[in-house]
């Protein structure tokens, strides 16, 4: 361990969309070696300080940011490639060492489970929703989906006073959506043109940010339903890269396309005042134990799951 780093014993960890396609090389940072530590997201405890350290002492309960060189400021080049699990290092093993900048506390109302649910999906959402869409209280948000990012969005979105419209094509979990605070939920499968849908809901006026986790698949239904001066956070290829989509929409309400790639050191540190603030819990889906990493890949593939799966060391 080097000067200005920091040792953890890792107690939780989840997992990503990106997981999943990282081994595959298929994810945007490439190819990544076999022997490569997998996982951004996970949360534990410092067990010691290198020379320099002067942010953390032993046994400070902290999160691993995804970036581990993105501070501050905007998306720059420098961030490529300190992306934790892929190409760097990731954090699913008993200890890891990070630098001091790489790390943030976590909130002292979370467990280490929910802490490890927060470093991708949770900052993805609070990046997409206040850093790009400036979402305020009254204002509409759409959400795709019952993943990580869409449940974060539909929690913090909530909290700061906006109206939600969530979408899956499961009647049950529209059911759990609506008793987490959705205002109005469709069913995507039954209703292949949500789009419009939106629009109805709204009274044609539309939402003012979408958190589209989707791709080439829903960015068409998400251009029609997103408000006039309004904007498109673009997260996710959950429905794919292949297709092609007409632009004019976008022109034709002068709504704002936005690429969101996690986020920084600060919008981490912001989002958990936030949760703090708020008294968030990150919703858990599935919980797996350490040596049974494999099945909570399995799970997450699956797309079966409403929120976060995890693997903790407790169990």
């Amino acid at each position: 361990m080097g000067p200005g780093q920091v040792r953890v014993k890792m107690k939780a960890w989840s997992t990503n969309y990106r997981d999943i396609v990282v081994p595959m090389g298929l994810y945007f940072s490439g190819p990544v070696s076999k022997d490569t530590v997998p996982l951004s997201d996970g949360a534990g405890e410092v067990i010691e300080v290198g020379e320099g350290v002067d942010q953390w002492r032993i046994g400070d309960r902290v999160a691993g940011t995804f970036f581990q060189s993105w501070r501050d400021g905007p998306f720059n080049a420098g961030v490529f490639g300190s992306d934790l699990g892929g190409p760097t290092d990731g954090v699913l093993a008993e200890e890891v060492v990070l630098d001091q900048q790489g790390l943030v506390r976590l909130p002292d109302s979370l467990s280490f489970e929910e802490g490890a649910t927060l470093p991708c999906a949770a900052v993805t959402a609070w990046n997409s929703l206040f850093e790009i869409g400036n979402v305020r209280a009254g204002q509409t948000v759409l959400v795709l989906g019952t993943g990580g990012v869409s449940l974060f969005a539909l929690q913090f979105a909530k909290a700061a006073g906006a109206k939600v419209i969530a979408t899956s094509s499961s009647d049950d979990k529209l059911r759990r959506l609506e008793a987490m605070g959705a205002d109005q939920t469709i069913n995507y499968r039954d209703n292949p043109q949500w789009g419009q849908a939106v629009l109805e809901l709204t009274n044609q006026q539309g939402a003012d940010h979408v958190v589209e986790v989707g791709g080439a698949g829903t960015l068409e239904n998400s251009m029609i339903a997103v408000a006039p001066g309004g904007s498109i956070g673009l997260i996710g290829v959950l429905s794919g890269v292949d297709g092609q989509v007409n632009p004019l929409p976008l022109v034709a309400k002068a709504v704002r396309l936005q690429g969101v790639y996690v986020g920084s050191r600060s919008m981490f540190e912001a989002m958990n005042q936030f949760i703090a603030q708020h008294d968030l819990k990150p919703v858990i889906d599935t919980r797996f134990g350490f040596e049974q990493a494999p099945d909570a890949y399995a799970h997450q593939a699956s797309g079966g799951h409403m929120g976060k799966v995890v693997i903790s060391a407790e169990l």
